[in-house]
C-alpha cells in the first residue's frame, strides 16, 4: 500500500464527470487499499478517485472517528443514489482537496445507494446522518462537482483565491 497525493482545488481534474468503471481488477483492488490508506492518513472521512487523479467512479470512505471503535471501511465502485429523502440536513463540510475552509451544505438527511463491490458484487444500502453526507460529497467528486459549488460565488470565490495561494506555497517548499 502507499500513500496517494491529493489533488488541491482548482485543478482542472477535479471538475470532470468520471466513467465509470468497467471491471474490478487487481489494480483497482490496489488502488482502492491505496486510497483508504491516504484517507485515513489525511485524516478524513473519504476519500473520490479523481482527488487522487484517477478519474473513475471509485470512492471509500468510513465515517467512524471514534478512535476506540472499529473502522468500517467501505469501498464504493459506480455509485449511484437511487433514492434521497425529502427530509434535508445541513453540515458544515470541508475537502481534503480544499484543506483547511468549511462551509454549511444543505443535502438529504437520507439517501439509497447502489454500487459494485471489490468482489464485483452489486450492493445497495440506505445511508442517513454522516454517512449521507459523505457518500453524496463523495458521489459528487465523481460528477464533477465540489461542497464549495453549494456555496454563494463570493464565499466560493474567496476560498478559490486562498487554495491558489496556499498551492503556490506549497510550489515554493
Amino acid at each position: 500500500m502507499s500513500k496517494l497525493n491529493i489533488l488541491i482545488h482548482p485543478d482542472p481534474r477535479l471538475k470532470k464527470v468520471c466513467p465509470p468503471v468497467a471491471d474490478v481488477t487487481p489494480e483497482v483492488r490496489r488502488l482502492a487499499e491505496d486510497m483508504l490508506e491516504t484517507m485515513y492518513d489525511a485524516p478524513g472521512i473519504g476519500l473520490a478517485a479523481p482527488q487522487v487523479g484517477e478519474m473513475r467512479r471509485m470512492l471509500v470512505m468510513d465515517c467512524i472517528k471514534d478512535e476506540e471503535a472499529t473502522p468500517e471501511p467501505m469501498v464504493l465502485i459506480n455509485p449511484e443514489v437511487t433514492w434521497a429523502s425529502d427530509e434535508t440536513n445541513t453540515y458544515e463540510e470541508g475537502c481534503l482537496s480544499i484543506p483547511e475552509q468549511f462551509g454549511d451544505v444543505v443535502r438529504p438527511a437520507e439517501v439509497r445507494v447502489s454500487w459494485t463491490d471489490l468482489d464485483g458484487k452489486t450492493r445497495e444500502e440506505q445511508f442517513d446522518g454522516l454517512w449521507a453526507t459523505c457518500v453524496q460529497h463523495e458521489i459528487d467528486h465523481l460528477n464533477g462537482k465540489l461542497f464549495i459549488d453549494y456555496l454563494g460565488p463570493m464565499r466560493r470565490q474567496l476560498i478559490t483565491r486562498k487554495m491558489v495561494k496556499l498551492k503556490k506555497e506549497r510550489a515554493r517548499l
